[in-house]
This record gives structure tokens, C-alpha cells and sequence, in this order.
């Protein structure tokens, strides 16, 4: 039984090893080998150069999901919270990066706390405001 055990162990070990070994051979050839004997993946030369591709991919992505927001309302956050998401101030009738009031909150669609709600959407809900109602929802820190 010891025997069949400690094969399982260096069978289990080596079977987690690989991978690893796989990926770290692929990244760059082994001394002495030419730089032609290299791994081919989804058209990428290596493991990292795939890697940095997926990585600048999702970059790109996020930087397109996000809000550009305008002077303004970064003005308007970084007074009312410091640019905080998750600022809650006035005893906590005042939630969120621009310091929505539940009312003003749901006005632009919003639902349940402002302070739950993701950045970006802050972003979104705040521009709406200001669109519909202009600076006038932030009178101290709009001017």
C-alpha cells in the first residue's frame, strides 16, 4: 500500500506540474535550440504574448464600457466625495461618488442604494441629473 501511495503522490504531482512546464517551455526555447521551436497559440508565438494580447484586450474593452465623464461632474465628485463610490456624508441622506439623495437617485432610474450601484453607473445616473437638471443639484460644488 506504501509502494501505490507515493506513486499516486509523484502521479498526482507531475500531472499539476506540467502545465507549468508546458507554459514556461512554450514562453522561450531551451538553450541551445534555435528560436524556430516555438509554440504556436491562437496565432500568438507564446504563452505571454498571448497572455499581454488578452490582457490589452480587456483593457480596451473596459476603457469602452466606461463613461466619458465630463470636466464638470469629476469637478462635482471630487468636491462633493473626494471621487469616493462608496462615500456616504449629511448623516446618510447623501450616498455615492456625487452625493444622490433616494429621491434623486431613483429620479434618474436608479434603484435600491447609490452606494451599492458600480461607478460607472454612478457615472451614468450623474450625467443624466445634470443633463436633465443642470449643476443646480450640486449648488456647492458646481460653481
Amino acid at each position: 500500500m506504501w509502494k501505490s501511495r507515493n506513486w499516486l503522490v509523484v502521479a498526482v504531482a507531475a500531472a499539476l506540474a506540467a502545465p507549468a512546464g508546458i507554459a514556461l517551455a512554450a514562453d522561450s526555447p531551451p538553450p541551445g535550440v534555435s528560436g524556430n521551436l516555438r509554440a504556436v497559440l491562437a496565432g500568438h508565438r507564446s504563452v505571454g504574448a498571448q497572455m499581454r494580447a488578452e490582457a490589452a484586450r480587456q483593457r480596451r474593452a473596459r476603457a469602452r464600457r466606461s463613461l466619458a465623464v465630463p470636466p464638470i461632474l469629476r469637478r462635482i465628485a471630487e468636491c462633493e466625495s473626494h471621487g469616493d463610490p462608496r462615500s456616504i456624508g449629511g448623516g446618510g441622506m447623501y450616498r455615492g461618488k456625487y452625493q444622490f439623495t433616494r429621491s434623486a437617485w431613483a429620479g434618474v432610474g436608479g434603484h435600491g442604494d447609490p452606494v451599492d450601484a458600480p461607478e460607472a453607473e454612478q457615472d451614468r445616473r450623474a450625467l443624466m441629473l445634470l443633463k436633465r437638471s443642470g449643476p443646480s443639484q450640486w449648488p456647492v460644488c458646481s460653481r
